[in-house]
């Protein structure tokens, strides 16, 4: 614990957040501030959330954070669907941050397995 950037989903989840700014701030994406600031704030919210978790004292209190992390995922999950939907982001991009939450989401699941053993001990 406390070490939350050495964590690969932390690390994966910063970029993911870094690639969301620069994709919304160009062209029609730009302009719908509603949107635009929802995933962006969505894409942050991952990477700050295993980063609150990983500094807590507790694997309980970690887990917490990690779920809401989870969650997080599914809500850019969801912005990119409608983004795409409504000409925002082309297919190419649509599907790059697509595979980005699943693996994401797939890494925390197991980073909250590890810690619930962990806890358990």
């Amino acid at each position: 614990m406390g070490n939350f950037r050495g964590l690969k989903v932390w690390q994966r989840s910063k970029d993911l957040a870094v690639y969301v700014y620069t994709i919304t701030g160009k062209g029609d994406f730009s302009r719908d501030l509603g949107l635009r600031d929802q995933i962006r704030r969505a894409t942050v919210s991952i990477a700050s959330n295993i980063a609150e978790g990983d500094e807590l004292n507790t694997n309980k209190q970690a887990i917490h954070f990690f779920f809401i992390a989870k969650g997080s995922t599914a809500e850019v999950l969801t912005q990119t669907i409608i983004s795409h939907e409504i000409g925002y982001i082309d297919p190419k991009t649509a599907a790059h941050i697509q595979e980005e939450c699943d693996a994401i989401s797939r890494m925390l699941t197991k980073l909250i397995q590890s810690r619930m053993v962990k806890r358990a001990v």
